[in-house]
């Protein structure tokens, strides 16, 4: 049987080799015929603690590894994560 291979967004790299990876899929109203989205998160296993939050990786399913990890990351699909953006401060007090 083959695994099954999800694309997601890594939501949390806060635990040792795990990530959170939530994955969204588009379903049709059962009703109304609106498309709406669901997700679902996935904890998988980061060997190398590499991943990090926002990036878009690649999850495949695979044996058991813990209570509730039963998926693995394979690779980055993009890079994400959080920027620092620079405040210029000098600025605003030298104009008062």
């Amino acid at each position: 049987m083959p695994k099954r291979i999800l694309i997601g967004t890594v939501t949390s790299d806060k635990t040792d080799k795990t990530v959170t990876v939530k994955v969204e899929r588009k379903v049709k109203h059962p009703l109304y015929g609106k498309i709406i989205r669901r997700s679902k998160k996935y904890h998988a296993h980061d060997e190398t603690n590499e991943y990090t939050l926002g990036d878009t990786v690649r999850i495949e399913e695979t044996r058991p590894i813990s209570k509730t990890k039963t998926w693995r990351v394979l690779d980055r699909v993009q890079a994400g994560g959080t920027q620092a953006v620079e405040a210029d401060l000098d600025v605003e007090a030298a104009s008062n």
